[in-house]
């Protein structure tokens, strides 16, 4: 079976990276369209700004505490360590992720998986309701 091609909005990834952001930013919805404009008519100094130029020139090791900045289809391919408040997170960007924010891919909660009672429990306690 042939793997499906990817679309954005009737675009495949090529008619994407052709487009200029500002044409891109009209496929998106309100909010990711409101930011990628504003961020392309910064001032200078602004860190989205200063984060799309490092893209612009493909900069080898990228790091950042951007996490709304949204996915452009010139990022495909490239690998982001994006701050989740403690530590930075390697985000590998794919097609699928465009039009999305970089902070959806860092997660800054972690996942608690419980198991068994911990040290000092007996063996009978782990049947007792908690509510008593």
């Amino acid at each position: 079976m042939a793997k499906k091609e990817f679309l954005y909005r009737g675009k495949n990834l090529e008619e994407l990276k052709a487009m200029s952001p500002e044409d891109f930013a009209h496929l998106l919805p309100s909010r990711q369209r409101r930011s990628v404009l504003r961020m392309l008519n910064a001032r200078e100094g602004d860190p989205r700004l200063i984060l799309y130029k490092k893209i612009k020139k493909r900069a080898g090791n990228l790091k950042t505490h951007c996490r709304d900045f949204v996915i452009l289809p010139e990022m495909v391919g490239m690998v982001i360590q994006v701050h989740n408040g403690k530590e930075f997170q390697r985000v590998e960007i794919k097609d699928k992720m465009i039009g999305h924010f970089l902070g959806e891919f860092a997660l800054t909660r972690k996942f608690i998986q419980h198991s068994a009672p911990g040290i000092g429990a007996s063996r009978s306690t782990k049947f007792v309701s908690v509510r008593v």
